[in-house]
């Protein structure tokens, strides 16, 4: 490689660079510079005295974390609606992106995706209120309840019904937006392979069967794997704008957890405990999940 060569693309990659230093300012601004109030989980940290200043005292909010009786059930609470939200809305995205493939017409099938794509955009702020206001007692879902004969169903305020209502709430919103990279996968299989499927006398699900389905897999086991990193983050905004005491017993999840207790109880320490736990465990199943994806598909995520 001559110098001239060498230095045309030493250029080309400083442009590069340097159209990165917004976002890269950003992330270092607002999610690194932050990580240095780690140190208060392994602090008794008053706000008063600063980081600075608190008293050092180890592993004291861990061991105390796991000595609390309802610690078990909220990280039960959160493997439950997180676990829930990933089977299912993976199941939605993948079935609407093979049905959406079918719709020949461009304009009817560009209108659907954006209709079904639009709620991803919209904030959890905006919708709480639209699913308070169709399931709760007197909403517009209890009145066809009531018409068809049966009682009303304290959708918000049973605990057995409220994790349901998370995660159906949630893969409503979110299944178009996965939705649209399963399609682009579905458009990268060989159109020929269909057309021999076809002429072997294949039907149409047997097709999406042995076609489909295996020529999305690589990227159905790529979104699985990097879905394994919230696995402890079920959705504090939802969940927050959502629930209420009564249904605590299988709606509180860590990230409201560590909000009552960090910042409204005022346990800061203990609330960054709990909050670095989980950080630790997204770390160890993204490194594992990044892992098992070059195993089986022979990409990584990173």
């Amino acid at each position: 490689m001559t110098n001239k060569t060498a230095h045309r693309r030493n250029r080309k990659q400083l442009t590069h660079h340097l159209m990165m230093m917004p976002g890269m300012f950003f992330l270092l601004l607002f999610s690194y510079i932050p990580m240095v109030g780690i140190v208060m989980a392994f602090q008794d940290f008053i706000p008063a005295k600063g980081i600075m200043g608190s008293e050092l005292v180890g592993l004291k909010h861990f061991r105390y974390m796991f000595q609390l009786p309802d610690i078990f059930k909220i990280i039960r609470n959160t493997l439950v609606i997180s676990i829930g939200k990933i089977l299912l809305g993976t199941f939605m995205a993948i079935a609407f992106s093979i049905l959406l493939n079918e719709i020949r017409k461009k304009f009817l099938k560009k209108t659907v995706q954006t209709i079904v794509y639009l709620p991803h955009f919209l904030s959890w702020v905006v919708l709480a209120s639209v699913v308070v206001n169709m399931f709760n007692l007197d909403g517009s879902v209890n009145q066809i309840v009531t018409q068809l004969g049966f009682d009303k169903i304290n959708f918000l305020g049973n605990s057995k019904i409220f994790p349901g209502l998370i995660i159906g709430t949630d893969v409503w919103k979110e299944f178009g937006y996965s939705s649209v990279i399963y399609l682009a996968a579905i458009t990268a299989i060989d159109p020929g392979l269909h057309e021999a499927a076809s002429i072997d006398g294949a039907s149409w699900w047997k097709r999406i069967w042995n076609v489909t389905l295996p020529g999305m897999m690589p990227i159905i086991l790529l979104m699985a794997a990097m879905s394994l990193t919230s696995i402890l983050s079920a959705g504090f905004d939802q969940i927050y704008n959502l629930y209420t005491p009564i249904v605590y017993d299988t709606g509180d999840v860590l990230d409201t957890y560590v909000y009552r207790i960090g910042l409204i109880g005022r346990q800061y320490s203990f609330g960054s405990a709990v909050g670095l736990l989980r950080s630790i465990v997204g770390m160890v199943l993204l490194v594992s999940a990044n892992k098992l994806t070059k195993k089986l598909t022979d990409q990584k995520i990173f």
